[in-house]
């Protein structure tokens, strides 16, 4: 009987475990969570944070016996070590665990700022549900919250704060608004909308420092009633940044990114780059031993090499190929690529493949700053290879289908750098001719 490994009890892990029960019925399944609650789903906090769910709606499996009806045993415990050679976990709790095949699902971790002053109270990582307990209990209506950080997860963040009706500031060290999915011309009209929301925006600019007042002001007051703090807590959080202004804060969130949890395959034998490097099986250079979910690099055949693609479906679709070759049923991962939809304060944001283009391609730009919108569309010969959108909700699942199916376009490029919008003709002359992308109907509808 074999014995599966799984660390990590986030989707991909989960959805790996139940593969892997699914067609295994008698394998023996141990699934390692280093958290102490049910799994469940980071993406889901931000709705945790506005109110619009309880705690319970962001577990992944809404029944408590789930997990036992499937025979899958839970172990509350992070890895510390991994010895490939001995086919063997080491644990924090001190116990070490026998595998005969492994999945590496850890996911990522918070990047935490060198900054002084970061393990004051009151700031804070939102990151997982003891963070979220710890934001809903100081962000209350007229706190004045600063964040650090505008990407992607930083963002969806400040959707949740918005909602929570507290006075915001941000700070994004880049010089615009989601760096690493927006040109400058995009994260502009997305900071632009966020002022114009209530939202203070300060770009090209780092936190230097946070101190605490001798006086106790709101936070001191919150973390005493909430039992966060001593009735000695100090007064509101100053941080001092970079352009020479000093913010008073209430609450501070480090939202400065994140990065793949890995560290404990240090020496393990294990090829890591930026994540655990895998091939189209999604095993490592290990036999028996895969990866999936954001701690995995894994190949993106937009731009040709391996990148590590942290998005939930990438995630759930790696987990799922994992497992079916851990049971040796030689299933190929099609690649990844970078997909990101965004909601900011209301404005809808897109990022597909390689969104920057390439030196020797070209570009199509639509830019109409009166009504919020634009599109930029990224070729390389006749293929669409990346884009971006502010603003522009219509056929987002077909430029998604355009990128992602590497469509030959032929004549419809030059049409297409002539006028961007209609990219739906594009999609339905070419795509569904050259049978690239199935999903016509579905992407008709978007």
């Amino acid at each position: 009987m074999t014995h599966h490994v799984i660390l990590g009890a986030g989707p991909a892990g989960v959805i790996a475990a139940e593969t892997i029960r699914k067609h295994a019925p008698h394998d023996t399944i141990t699934l390692v969570g280093d958290e102490p609650d049910a799994p469940y789903s980071r993406m889901a906090i931000p709705y945790l944070l506005i109110g619009n769910i309880e705690e319970q709606g962001t577990y992944l499996r809404k029944s408590a016996t789930h997990f036992d009806d499937l025979r899958i045993t839970q172990v509350k415990a992070k890895a510390t070590r991994v010895d490939a050679a001995g086919k063997t976990v080491h644990l924090d709790n001190g116990q070490s665990m026998a595998f005969d095949k492994l999945l590496i699902a850890t996911g990522s971790h918070p990047v935490r700022p060198p900054i002084t002053g970061m393990d004051l109270p009151g700031v804070h990582p939102c990151w997982t549900l003891e963070d979220a307990r710890a934001i809903q209990a100081l962000a209350k209506p007229g706190a004045r919250v600063l964040q650090m950080g505008a990407g992607f997860i930083g963002c969806i963040i400040m959707e949740a704060l918005a909602a929570r009706g507290v006075k915001l500031s941000v700070v994004e060290m880049g010089d615009r608004m989601v760096p690493r999915m927006m040109g400058p011309v995009a994260g502009g009209m997305i900071r632009d909308w966020c002022e114009a929301k209530g939202v203070q925006v300060f770009t090209g600019t780092k936190v230097e420092a946070i101190s605490q007042g001798a006086e106790k002001g709101l936070l001191g007051k919150l973390a005493s009633a909430v039992g966060l703090g001593s009735d000695e807590a100090g007064g509101p959080l100053q941080v001092r940044l970079s352009n020479g202004q000093t913010v008073e804060a209430d609450l501070v969130i480090s939202a400065t990114g994140v990065r793949p949890a890995i560290g404990f395959l240090k020496d393990s034998g294990i090829t890591c780059l930026q994540g655990v490097l895998t091939d189209q099986h999604l095993q490592t250079n290990v036999p028996g031993i895969y990866a999936a979910g954001d701690c995995a690099e894994a190949f993106d055949m937009v731009s040709g090499k391996t990148i590590v693609s942290a998005i939930q479906p990438n995630a759930a679709e790696q987990a799922r190929v994992a497992a079916l070759n851990m049971l040796g049923q030689k299933t190929q991962l099609k690649g990844v690529t970078q997909i990101n939809v965004l909601d900011t304060l209301g404005l809808i944001s897109t990022s597909f493949g390689n969104w920057e283009g390439v030196a020797d391609g070209q570009s199509a730009v639509l830019t109409d700053k009166a009504v919020g919108r634009h599109l930029s569309l990224q070729f390389k010969d006749d293929v669409m290879i990346g884009c971006n959108s502010v603003g522009w909700t219509e056929h987002v699942g077909v430029m998604r289908g355009l990128v992602e199916g590497q469509v030959r376009l032929g004549d419809w490029k030059d049409r297409l750098m002539h006028d961007p919008t209609k990219l739906m003709d594009a999609y339905l002359d070419c795509a569904q001719g050259q049978g690239r992308w199935s999903g016509a109907q579905d992407a008709r509808r978007r």
